[in-house]
C-alpha cells in the first residue's frame, strides 16, 4: 500500500514578524548599489554563472574539494595543501561566527530580486567572499599564480547580482578571508623556519 505524502504546516516563531508585518526597509546607498548592479548585470547568461558560483561556494565545499585535489595530486606539498584547505574552512567558520554576532539581515527591499536561496537570512559578512578570498590567496600561492584578481571580484559581484548581499557584506567578507589567509601563510612560514 502506497503511503500518502502529507505536508505539515509548522507554526512560525511568534517573535519573528512575517514579511507582511515587517516595516519597509529604508532605501540606503547600499540598497541603491545592489539595485544598480542588478539593473545592469542580472540577465542571462550572467545570472546562470552567478548561480553556479553560488552553488560552488556554498559552505566553501567547492574550495575545500579543490584543496583535497591539490593534496592528492601534489604529494610533495600535501601538508601545505591541507593547511590551505584548513584555512579555507577556518575562514568560512569565522564568517559564520561574525554573522551570528552582527545579525544583519539580507536585502529585503522590494526593488531587489533575490535570485538564489540561502541557508539563513544573515548577511554580514558574505561567507562566499570570505572563503573565496582565502582560497584564492592560499591556493594561488601553491600554484604560483595570482588567482585573487581572477576569482574574488567575480564572486563578490555575483552576490550582488543574486540580490543576497550588500556591498559592505562582500567587502568585509573578502577582507576577513584575506586576514585568515595571511595568518595561515605566516603559520606555514614559521613552521618552515623552525623545521
Amino acid at each position: 500500500m502506497d503511503a500518502e505524502l502529507t505536508t505539515v504546516a509548522t507554526p512560525q516563531d511568534e517573535s519573528e514578524p512575517t514579511t507582511a508585518e515587517r516595516p519597509p526597509a529604508a532605501v540606503t546607498a547600499e540598497t541603491t548599489a545592489v539595485r544598480r548592479v542588478q539593473n545592469v548585470l542580472a540577465r542571462e547568461p550572467v545570472v546562470t554563472v552567478a548561480k553556479g558560483m553560488s552553488k560552488f561556494g556554498d559552505h566553501a565545499l567547492g574550495w575545500l574539494a579543490l584543496g583535497a585535489v591539490g593534496a592528492i595530486t601534489d604529494r610533495r606539498r600535501r601538508r601545505e595543501w591541507l593547511l590551505a584547505a584548513v584555512g579555507v574552512a577556518a575562514s568560512h567558520g569565522a564568517s559564520i561566527a561574525v554573522k551570528r554576532l552582527v545579525r544583519r539581515e539580507r536585502p529585503g527591499d522590494p526593488g531587489i530580486r533575490v535570485l538564489v536561496s540561502t541557508p539563513s537570512r544573515l548577511s554580514f559578512p558574505s561567507s562566499h567572499a570570505t572563503s573565496t578570498t582565502t582560497a584564492a590567496v592560499l591556493y594561488g600561492r601553491l600554484l604560483g599564480r595570482g588567482l585573487t584578481p581572477v576569482l574574488v571580484p567575480p564572486m563578490m559581484v555575483s552576490r550582488l547580482v543574486l540580490g543576497v548581499h550588500y556591498p559592505s557584506d562582500v567587502v568585509v567578507g573578502s577582507s576577513l578571508g584575506g586576514a585568515v589567509a595571511l595568518s595561515v601563510r605566516r603559520y606555514v612560514k614559521r613552521r618552515r623556519n623552525c623545521g
